[in-house]
């Protein structure tokens, strides 16, 4: 693994640790089809949750939330149907949600999680 895929990787276990304290269970992660992946495929009571997890360490970029472009959270869409046409769903409905991880040269990693962007 290179090490944008080992940052990658961190912060999906971060984001998987953040869900998990909240209460949510990660049922799959990194599922992958042809149309793409889904980072982390959670439950949250009855809700099925599929979560984008976008990592980066602090410096001059972008937040790693502006990440997720119109694009992107159409694409997010079409990968929840196709997961739901594969998997069936639960009768809480679905919601995308995404985990922000930005890693500083020192001190903990600042996590953040918002529900519901698509």
């Amino acid at each position: 693994m290179n090490a944008r895929g080992a940052l990658g990787r961190y912060g999906e276990d971060l984001a998987a640790r953040l869900l998990t304290d909240a209460g949510m269970s990660v049922r799959e992660r990194n599922w992958r089809c042809r149309a793409g992946e889904i980072d982390i495929v959670a439950l949250d009571g009855d809700v099925l949750v599929l979560c984008e997890v976008k990592t980066r360490r602090a410096g001059p970029f972008e937040h790693p939330m502006a990440a997720v472009t119109p694009a992107k959270t159409e694409r997010l869409r079409h990968l929840a149907e196709v997961w739901l046409h594969r998997h069936g769903g639960p009768s809480g409905g679905v919601r995308i949600d995404l985990v922000g991880v930005v890693l500083p040269r020192r001190g903990a990693p600042v996590v953040e999680h918002v529900r519901g962007v698509a």
